[in-house]
């Protein structure tokens, strides 16, 4: 079972890839799409689904996973990531993958063991269960950690 993990962000989405075989899981690919900052609107939301529709098929995940939406105190900041979402999950949508979605405190308590977890925590723990995947950033780390508690907490 291949699992595409997705971190949406209007400035930089993550993206990771994990294979998991039973309770074994390996590092297959992981990257960040940042769109510019200066760009209007639409055309950020455009470039991210173009590069998630271009990671999907090159490499065939057989489903994907993403954060589920929060609400920051700033409206603007939630409205922008609500719009990165939209265009990652239509991508996913468009491919026919079947999209599952955690809660951030669930991600963390399935890879860290506790939901309450630092980012610093999730990308240590995630050098033990990806021995030797050179993670692209921190945005790619999340998108991984997404895919790894969807093969847990979902089963394959």
């Amino acid at each position: 079972m291949l699992i595409l993990g997705l971190d949406p962000s209007l400035s930089c989405t993550g993206w990771g890839l994990v294979r998991a075989e039973g309770a074994r899981l390996s590092h297959i690919a992981n990257g960040q799409i940042p769109t510019d900052a200066k760009a209007p609107m639409a055309e950020r939301l455009a470039a991210l689904h173009a590069a998630v529709s271009e990671v999907i098929a090159q490499h065939r995940p057989d489903r994907a996973a993403a954060e589920e939406v929060f609400a920051n105190k700033n409206p603007q900041s939630t409205l922008k990531l609500a719009q990165a979402r939209g265009a990652v999950l239509a991508a996913c949508g468009a491919a026919g993958l079947d999209v599952r979605e955690h809660a951030a405190r669930l991600v963390k308590k399935a890879v860290v063991g506790t939901g309450g977890a630092e980012k610093p925590q999730v990308q240590a723990m995630l050098k033990i269960l990806l021995p030797g995947a050179a993670i692209a950033g921190p945005d790619a780390a999340d998108a991984l950690a997404v895919a790894i508690a969807d093969a847990h907490l979902k089963g394959c």
